[in-house]
């Protein structure tokens, strides 16, 4: 009885932090920083799929360097697409992230190596437990060197055997990015305990601590 009356009592204190993380989130403060970021002409724009973009934030949102994160799709030819037209695979978009970033605090190869150590790049049907085009992983280059870094990233990892299926993620030229509807935005933070059930769920830390654990220590 004791130890069941410590477990509900445990489940509610993490439950209060998770309150706690919640309501300290600026959600006014978020959108203003990200209208300022794409104004800044001396950052830079990364754009990745990677499956579900509420889990692709936060790697990046990590990162020495990142300036802000935005949730939204790519990809596809529909103008202003919304979740429930892409989460139903209708318009030919993905899920993706757009990176704002310092180039004087964090390369574009350093972004890769971030994006590879959080998707599983050898499954081109979806990423865990989303499936479908609309969560296919992809690298969304804007210019001819990010291309070619891109690439060179690609094949360093093939030539690695860290996989021993394929690398599948397409290096596409990146088009028109469409923000996703603001309750997705920074999700980890608005509804922390939906994100980390969800994410625990999904298989996704899982699989990254498989196959990256010896390059994490």
């Amino acid at each position: 009885m004791k130890r069941y009356l410590l477990i509900v009592i445990g489940i509610l204190v993490l439950a209060q932090g998770y309150h706690l993380f919640a309501g300290a989130y600026d959600e006014e403060a978020d959108i203003t920083k990200r209208k300022e970021a794409r104004q800044n002409e001396k950052f830079e724009k990364a754009v990745f799929a990677g499956g579900c973009f509420w889990c692709m934030q936060p790697p990046f949102d990590y990162l020495d360097g990142v300036i802000t994160t935005t949730s939204g799709y790519t990809g596809g030819a529909e103008k202003n697409p919304t979740y429930k037209e892409v989460s139903y695979g209708k318009t030919g978009h993905t899920e993706a992230v757009e990176v704002i970033y310092d180039p004087k605090k964090v390369t574009y190869d350093k972004l890769l190596a971030v994006y590879w150590m959080n998707v599983d790049p050898t499954d081109a049907g979806g990423q865990f437990v989303d499936r479908g085009k609309q969560y296919r992983p992809g690298i969304f280059y804007l210019n001819d060197e990010q291309k070619k870094t891109a690439e060179a990233s690609k094949e360093k990892l093939e030539k690695s055997d860290r996989f021993d299926k394929p690398i599948v993620v397409e290096i596409t030229e990146a088009g028109q990015f469409w923000d996703a509807e603001e309750y997705h935005q920074m999700f980890y933070k608005k509804k922390p305990m939906r994100y980390k059930t969800y994410r625990l769920g999904s298989g996704r830390d899982r699989f990254i601590d498989n196959h990256w654990r010896q390059a994490k220590n």
